[in-house]
């Protein structure tokens, strides 16, 4: 019996109503499989416990997270009652930053029973790799003077080793994909950041001689997401392009509703943590119709993660399979509920 510790974080919004679900689906899986069990712990942080404490986490909360396997988080903010740069930097960034979680993952795929805005979509099977500790999102900058002498310099941090590592990682799951793999860049228009980062990019495809490397700029390659996504297999791309890129990416599934997302510490120093890219939605929250593929398809991203392939797979299969069967929430087209949406998974699962 192979048993996990994994830390929850509902968050904030439908994240209290999507997490809660998922976790049905994880213990029903872990039933089905008789193998796997898991142990979680939930914590309370979010925009509430701001209100409440003054911080958007406790003051050890790394400390907490560090002895479990993996983090579950759902959603945060509710910018209404606190404002998204304290939402964001007080608890997703910095456990992003503290815990060195350098790679977002980040996937798009044709889904059965899901009509895309496409109207010839293909059977696109898209995997976005996205730096995620520096580039554009960097803190270095600043303002200065004021009226209209006021500037603002917002400096974008491409250092050679985050780079590699992103590239790297890219290159090796193109290998074990279909082969082909996609730089998103800009040298044509940023003069620095990005002729270092196509400089990387081509030392390193010299490594992997059978993956088929080439680049787009970051326009272009937006609109290839939704003139021709079929074409491609893995993206890689700093830090705000693979933030783009991955958006456009569950516009053209059918709904940002139902995107994954995993944040890689590449190291085993710290836990990873799995996050849908859908936010908290506070205006649908407490009325029980949120889309909870994407909390479901990210719990499936953690199960990779951990090495549990089959179980992940499964519950990947029965997410296609109750979508195929028209049990799907308004954003996509039908009229579940979250928990009906998340039970019909449940009986698709299968060993």
């Amino acid at each position: 019996m192979r048993n996990y510790n994994i830390a929850v974080i509902p968050g904030d919004g439908i994240g209290k109503e999507v997490v809660p679900v998922t976790l049905d689906v994880l213990n029903h899986a872990a039933e089905v499989f008789d193998d796997v069990s898991f142990n979680f712990t939930e914590f309370p942080w979010g925009c509430d416990y701001y209100l409440e404490h003054g911080k958007m986490m406790a003051d050890d909360g790394i400390e907490q997270l560090e002895k479990f396997d993996a983090i579950l988080l759902g959603a945060v903010g509710d910018p209404e009652r606190v404002p998204d740069h304290i939402s964001l930097w007080g608890l997703l960034i910095k456990i992003r930053r503290e815990m060195d979680q350098s790679l977002n993952i980040r996937p798009a795929k044709h889904f059965k029973g899901l009509e895309s805005p496409l109207a010839n979509p293909g059977d696109f099977d898209i995997m976005v790799v996205r730096e995620n500790s520096e580039g554009e999102y960097s803190e270095v900058g600043g303002r200065i003077h004021r009226g209209q002498d006021e500037m603002a310099i917002q400096n974008a941090v491409f250092t050679r080793k985050a780079s590699e590592r992103a590239i790297r990682y890219g290159f090796k799951l193109a290998s074990e994909r279909r082969g082909k793999l996609t730089s998103a860049t800009k040298s044509n228009g940023i003069v620095h950041s990005m002729p270092f980062w196509d400089e990387i990019f081509a030392e390193i495809s010299d490594e992997f001689p059978d993956v088929m490397a080439n680049k787009h700029h970051i326009d272009a390659l937006a609109a290839f997401f939704v003139s021709k996504p079929q074409e491609f297999d893995v993206i890689v791309a700093s830090n705000l392009f693979g933030d783009i890129l991955t958006d456009i990416g569950g516009a053209i599934m059918g709904s940002i509703g139902i995107a994954p997302a995993a944040n890689l510490n590449m190291t085993g120093e710290h836990p990873s943590m799995f996050e849908p890219v859908h936010g908290s939605a506070p205006d649908i929250y407490g009325k029980g119709i949120a889309n909870p593929i994407g909390q479901i398809w990210t719990a499936k991203m953690m199960l990779d993660h951990l090495g549990e392939s089959k179980m992940a797979e499964s519950i990947l299969a029965a997410v296609e399979e109750t979508t195929a069967a028209g049990v799907k929430t308004g954003d996509i087209g039908g009229h579940a509920t979250t928990v009906e949406v998340a039970n019909e998974v449940c009986k698709h699962i299968k060993r």
